[in-house]
């Protein structure tokens, strides 16, 4: 699709024997990375039942499962960057995928809920490394439009992830039994190790690393958490997925019991709001650089918030059914789909020096949101569906705000800086 300019070209040659891979190629492999995440957590999901009989436990304690698995995750990805700006991007990636297959085996031979969480604290540990080194990765080798294009087609390719995960799972269920499962997340995590061993460059030079240590550390998380604009623009992309999630985390209960669907039948949801990041994503790549910023949020945010609104509506007046309980959510994730690159790109552009640790701060930042929707908010909205919409529309009405905020943020600061510059030159 487009090629690396000649000086990332020579650099990539002095960075090591593995050179820097075609886009195409870089994107499936990011993608691939990133889609642990969504394997992680939507294969399982119609398991629950299953998982809840063999374990002898019961819904709430399966579903904090998946509770532990993101707080983990949430925690654990403030390090991930910092880790791979100090110690290189290609290293943090391969012990943290042989992580993720050792806990996936302990997941497949747990005998108690106990040690299930236990297990799936330790995929949460390693899991989000993909995603954030990724984009630490394309920030490193790619600039500008470039890298907001390469991030959508990333973006497209993982979409594919949340749509097959909880299909497959449904039917894995149906033939096999949940462990299979995990099985087969440690034989997808095994082949992706082989193959980054093998492909995957480094791509920060010893150069450009950064120290490894408590002081410094605490000064970059502080810097980052302490800053306005950060918070405003990570916060939107936050609360945003924490719409989408909260169906997600609800599915067990929006599947089989609102809409009276089987294990296998999870596509019903999960392919219209995977459909909406595909096509978001392919609009965003495509958008890249022929509209301004400002007109491509605008579009996203009215897609957002009148696919909330939509479903909101519904509900308020008519009994869930298919396919009007679960359209809305693909034009809420393809309006989601056109912000998402733009935002995530204006948050690490905000401290170029740290990208991984800024990386780091933001997938923290949107992952607790999504641990406490997923321990909290979900199990208190999901017995209505009308309280699952207006809780999508309640995120997605914050999210915007916050861009807003984050827009008159730095105008103000920009103009503020005119004013000063003003002053100094008439003194």
């Amino acid at each position: 699709m487009f090629n690396l300019p000649d000086n990332r070209k020579r650099a990539a040659k002095v960075r090591g024997p593995i050179p820097v891979p075609t886009s195409g190629k870089l994107a499936l492999m990011l993608a691939a990375l990133a889609m642990l995440g969504p394997f992680s957590v939507d294969t399982y999901l119609p398991a629950f039942p299953a998982i809840e009989s063999a374990l002898h436990s019961d819904l709430v304690a399966v579903q904090q499962t998946l509770t532990a698995y993101m707080l983990a995750f949430a925690i654990m990805i403030l390090w991930h960057g910092a880790l791979s700006d100090a110690f290189g991007r290609r290293n943090i990636i391969l012990v943290s995928l042989a992580v993720f297959a050792v806990a996936s085996l302990g997941c497949a031979a747990a005998h108690s809920i106990e040690y299930l969480w236990a297990f799936r604290v330790l995929q949460g540990v390693s899991a989000g490394a993909g995603v954030v080194v990724g984009r630490a990765i394309i920030r490193d080798v790619y600039e500008d439009v470039a890298a907001a294009r390469l991030l959508s087609l990333v973006t497209m390719i993982f979409a594919i992830a949340p749509a097959l995960a909880p299909i497959f799972g449904g039917w894995i269920v149906k033939l096999y039994d949940w462990r299979t499962i995990f099985l087969t997340l440690f034989a997808y995590t095994v082949l992706l190790l082989w193959y980054c061993y093998k492909k995957l460059p480094e791509t920060l030079p010893r150069s450009k690393r950064t120290p490894f240590n408590p002081g410094f550390l605490w000064k970059n998380y502080t810097e980052i958490f302490r800053s306005p604009a950060f918070q405003f623009k990570a916060g939107a992309i936050a609360f945003n997925f924490a719409g989408l999630f909260l169906y997600v985390a609800a599915a067990p209960v929006f599947i089989t019991r609102h809409l009276g669907l089987g294990p296998e039948q999870f596509a019903w949801q999960f392919i219209p709001a995977v459909g909406g990041i595909f096509l978001g994503a392919l609009t965003a790549n495509r958008m890249a650089g022929k509209l301004s910023i400002p007109v491509l949020m605008s579009i996203g945010y009215t897609l957002l918030i009148c696919a909330a609104a939509a479903n909101v509506a519904y509900h308020a007046v008519l009994p869930p059914a298919i396919p009007w309980s679960v359209l809305p959510l693909f034009f809420y994730t393809f309006g989601m789909s056109l912000v998402a690159p733009v935002l995530t790109l204006l948050v690490i552009d905000l401290f170029p020096h740290i990208k991984g640790t800024v990386s780091s701060c933001q997938s923290f930042t949107q992952t607790m949101l999504g641990a406490a929707v997923a321990g909290l908010i979900a199990p208190f909205l999901m017995h209505s569906v009308l309280w699952l919409a207006l809780g999508q529309l309640t995120f997605a009405v914050i999210s915007l705000m916050l861009w807003m905020c984050g827009r008159y943020y730095h105008y103000s600061r920009i103009e503020r800086a005119r004013e000063i510059n003003a002053w100094e030159a008439v003194e």
